[in-house]
This record gives C-alpha cells, sequence and structure tokens, in this order.
C-alpha cells in the first residue's frame, strides 16, 4: 500500500516489501473476520511496522507497541551463531542503519523519534488508544490485565524474547487471531522459540512460512 511504501521511503522499517504485504494481508484477515481484541508489537525499532499497524485500528481495538528504545538485549544459549555474530556487530558499534543513517539502536532519542514519526503519519501517541511501553518486554508487559488480542506481530530475533511474547499472548489470542513472526526464518532462535511452542499447544497452527511466518488461533 502506499503508506507501506511511505514508511519504507522514510527509512522506518527493515521490513520488505513481501514482509509488510504479509503483514497488511493480515490485519485486513482479522478485520474482515471480525476477530475481537487489540493490536500489538515486539520489537517497535523506528516505528515503521507499528505505524502500519496502527493505521487499521477501529474505534473497539488499541495498539500497544513494546520496545527497550535503545540497544537490544543480547541473545542466549538458546540462538544461532548467526544471531550472536549479528549482535556482536551492533554492539561493536559496526551496525549500519537503513539508507545510510545511523543506526537505530545506537540513538539515546530514539523513543522521541518514534513517536514523532507517528505523528508524521496523523497517529498520536496518547497513551490509551496508541500506547508505546518502554522496557523490557517482561516488565512493561501487563500479564494481569485481561484485554483480548487480534493481531500481534513479534519482530525480536532471538529465542528468549520470543519465547517470552509467544507464551505471554497465548491465552489471550481471540479465536481465529493470528501472529505474525518476523524472524522465523532469519534467525534460528526465532524459529526453534516458535516450533516449541507449537509442540506444547495444538490451539496454534502455523498457516504461512514465508517471507515472514503467521499463526493462526483456532
Amino acid at each position: 500500500t502506499a503508506l507501506a511504501s511511505s514508511v519504507r521511503r522514510e527509512n522506518l522499517t527493515y521490513l520488505s516489501p513481501a514482509k509488510l504485504h504479509v503483514l497488511e494481508e493480515s490485519l485486513k484477515h482479522v478485520q474482515r473476520a471480525r476477530v475481537a481484541g487489540d493490536f500489538l508489537e515486539f520489537g517497535v525499532a523506528l516505528g515503521g511496522s507499528a505505524i502500519v499497524i496502527a493505521s487499521q485500528l477501529d474505534a473497539t481495538r488499541q495498539f500497544h507497541g513494546y520496545d527497550v528504545f535503545g540497544m537490544i538485549p543480547p541473545p542466549g544459549a538458546d540462538d544461532d551463531e548467526r544471531s550472536h555474530r549479528r549482535y556482536r556487530e551492533i554492539r561493536n558499534g559496526k551496525s549500519a542503519g537503513i539508507g545510510g543513517d545511523v543506526y537505530y539502536g545506537y540513538r539515546a532519542d530514539l523513543y522521541d523519534r518514534v513517536r514523532q514519526s507517528f505523528e508524521r503519519f496523523g497517529l498520536n501517541v496518547d497513551g490509551e488508544r496508541i500506547v508505546l511501553h518502554h522496557g523490557l518486554f517482561e516488565d512493561t508487559f501487563d500479564a494481569s490485565d485481561t484485554r483480548r488480542f487480534a493481531f500481534v506481530h513479534i519482530d525480536c530475533d532471538w529465542f528468549e524474547p520470543v519465547r517470552f511474547c509467544l507464551s505471554a499472548i497465548c491465552h489471550r489470542l481471540s479465536p481465529g487471531g493470528l501472529v505474525v513472526l518476523d524472524d522465523y526464518n532469519d534467525y534460528g532462535g526465532c524459529r526453534r522459540a516458535t516450533d516449541s511452542f507449537l509442540e506444547k499447544h495444538d490451539r496454534f497452527r502455523l498457516i504461512r512460512r514465508g517471507p515472514n511466518a503467521v499463526l493462526r488461533r483456532t
């Protein structure tokens, strides 16, 4: 869509056009099917995909975006060598940003920049309809809340955060709800966490493998 093209043109997302297409088609599906619940994203980064997601809100939904808005935590023992190699590149200050920009994780003002990007696209981060949660997922995700989810985008690379996100949302995703996993085909830890989750939760099905994987709750 024009919006997806715009966030790419402004260097606000690492997602390819093909991945953004899957994201938008998944959002359209839950809207057409009238799946109840909010929209979530774990791993906001520069905010491009979050803007695409939040633009699809209707009057009954909220958008919640979760991110440390800074240097991402390191991968762990369950992650593959590619993940560790990528993190070393980031940690050593050698990661390039999109289109020659400074890599987002090196910016001290990332949270404010993301809010400003939302506003440029006519979306107000008001803390009610659109909320950005600043910090580690396990510190900012409210497990006591009972609101349902219709759509969740998980874009956090490594095994442990993907495992946490899937565990956190599984009992609150509405029947027919979708989860899009950005890194299923990119990093071994994401795939391992997802496959392990699917083995334990028979209400979830992997309905698409690429370019980004999609799970559906039956």
